[in-house]
């Protein structure tokens, strides 16, 4: 987790040292999914789980935060909830933005030290209503999830003119190097795997509504022997959601 402290410690004064009229408004919004699905595999074993996210902007620095119930998970070694705190910063050029973050995932309740970090970056395009994107995130090598892990993912949305509908696609890999299968079974059940999702999202005032299929190529019998991997919530599934944003 040093590399994650060390941006804590020298983004949060920078933030602080900046005058209040740059500060944007913070975004914040509660949410209810039928699911907490990330990267194709359920972080809640499948069950209902609510969140709640606050991301702030300050010039070309960004922090974010959410906190999400996984519900005794087996995947996290039945932890109750994750925190997860991002920062980094964002520049635009032309029509393309460039994001690069550092990111906790702080795990209550897991029966072990589940907590890690992982470095990310993106880059998005948008011309009217279509944004497109493509990024890869990296979690060096730490005890926590047995080695290391490299997630290339790259996806699309686009508003409907004239309606409240948008609908997403995405596709994603992971990949990485195995120093304790048990442990790397969390992010890589039955090892290097892809996901996919097909989406759409209503969206009236403050509130969106939204259904993904979600898939996987991951094999359960690979999977099966490994706790942590908790194989029958690694495959396809559709999951709803609701949103509430302030």
């Amino acid at each position: 987790m040093k590399i994650m402290w060390a941006a804590i410690v020298t983004v949060a004064p920078m933030l602080a040292a900046i005058p209040a009229a740059a500060q944007q408004r913070p975004a914040i919004g509660v949410e209810l999914d039928s699911d907490e699905n990330r990267r194709g595999l359920s972080w809640s074993g499948g069950r209902v789980s609510p969140s709640a996210d606050i991301f702030v902007t300050s010039g070309a620095l960004e922090a974010s935060g959410r906190i999400v119930s996984l519900r005794d998970s087996d995947r996290h070694g039945g932890a109750e909830v994750v925190g997860d705190v991002s920062l980094g910063a964002s520049t635009t050029l032309g029509l393309v933005t460039l994001r690069g973050r550092v990111t906790g995932h702080l795990f209550g309740g897991a029966g072990f030290d589940a907590d890690y970090y992982e470095l990310g970056g993106s880059a998005a395009y948008t011309l009217g209503p279509v944004n497109v994107d493509a990024g890869a995130d990296y979690a060096p090598s730490q005890d926590s999830i047995g080695g290391d892990n490299l997630y290339l993912h790259a996806g699309a949305q686009a508003g409907i003119p004239g309606t409240p509908w948008t609908v997403l696609a995405g596709v994603g890999h992971s990949s990485g190097k195995t120093d304790d299968p048990f442990r790397a079974a969390r992010l890589r059940p039955g090892g290097d795997y892809s996901d996919w999702r097909l989406g759409v999202e209503h969206v009236t005032g403050p509130i969106t509504l939204g259904l993904d299929y979600i898939g996987t190529d991951v094999s359960e019998r690979a999977a099966a022997p490994f706790l942590l991997a908790d194989a029958r919530h690694s495959g396809d599934r559709l999951v709803g959601r609701v949103r509430v944003s302030f």
